[in-house]
């Protein structure tokens, strides 16, 4: 009786097993965010302004100021970039001490994915403000539009910002716009140049686009149009005699053999684009 009572327990337990598999299906794979090449394609420094580098990709800027006191980094492009960015400043003397602040426009992986990787390599201070940096930290974990879809390794903020607040670096002065919408931390940057042996106000604005997102109802993002519209004003009356975006295309720019505006779109104009899409996402 014993013997057919442990064959009985052990076919009892083979079916509980073979239940039990067939419940359940795999697991999801990761999957990776890929983007268009171009995003990813490197191209050698180009010179915007006798101080302004782009030193990014094809379709993803990236800023180098170079000063009297040392260099500052505007934007990282993805993760795989880094290296990249780290070669292209060594083209243009700057080596990794030399780089001495980090700024940013918003904190998706498409633009702060290399930030961790460049902070360590350069021992530089990276700034941001209270709403880029907790998404910072968390590597864009739960973002609002996105939750985990668009991932980047993490990175601590060193010091916060305040709205209209002005970095200075030796002879390099920015000044910090917060423009939220894109994101609720979203920041566009302006500073004072020269080119062509003129004096040249340089704005750099974050995007003002709304890919896929909740405009009406947002839990998460309740003011989401309310900022757009404040945005919108803010942009209109920075000082812009020219205009870069994180994605160049959207102020006319093209970066390849040489940087060029293909475009002469200005702070307005841009605006006014991004306005007329905003009310016809709206609209639909």
């Amino acid at each position: 009786m014993e013997v057919k009572a442990g064959i009985a327990a052990a076919i009892v337990a083979a079916m509980a097993c073979t239940v039990q598999a067939e419940a359940y299906d795999p697991l999801p794979q990761l999957k990776a965010y890929e983007v268009p090449d171009s995003w990813i394609t490197p191209v050698a420094p180009l010179r915007i302004a006798e101080n302004t580098w782009q030193i990014g990709t094809e379709a993803m800027t990236t800023l180098l100021l170079k000063g009297s006191d040392g260099a500052i980094l505007i934007d990282g492009g993805m993760p795989q970039t880094a290296d990249h960015l780290l070669a292209n400043m060594r083209a243009l003397g700057v080596e990794p001490t030399d780089l001495k602040l980090i700024l940013h426009s918003h904190a998706h992986g498409d633009h702060a994915g290399s930030l961790a990787k460049i902070k360590r390599a350069t021992g530089a201070q990276l700034l941001s403000n209270a709403e880029s940096a907790v998404l910072l930290a968390r590597g864009g974990a739960d973002d609002i539009h996105f939750g985990d879809g668009i991932l980047f390794p993490p990175v601590q903020a060193d010091r916060l910002l305040q709205d209209d607040e002005e970095v200075i670096l030796g002879d390099l002065k920015l000044r910090v716009h917060f423009v939220p919408g894109h994101t609720p931390g979203s920041m566009a940057w302006t500073w004072r140049d020269s080119r062509d042996g003129k004096p040249v106000n340089i704005a750099y604005v974050d995007s003002l686009s709304a890919p896929g997102y909740q405009l009406k109802n947002n839990p998460r993002y309740p003011r989401i149009v309310e900022d757009y519209r404040s945005t919108f004003e803010k942009v209109r009356a920075l000082p812009c005699d020219l205009l870069l975006t994180p994605h160049p295309g959207g102020s006319g720019w093209e970066f390849r053999e040489k940087a060029v505006q293909k475009n002469g779109i200005n702070c307005r104009a841009y605006t006014e684009t991004a306005e007329k899409n905003l009310d016809n996402q709206l609209n639909e």
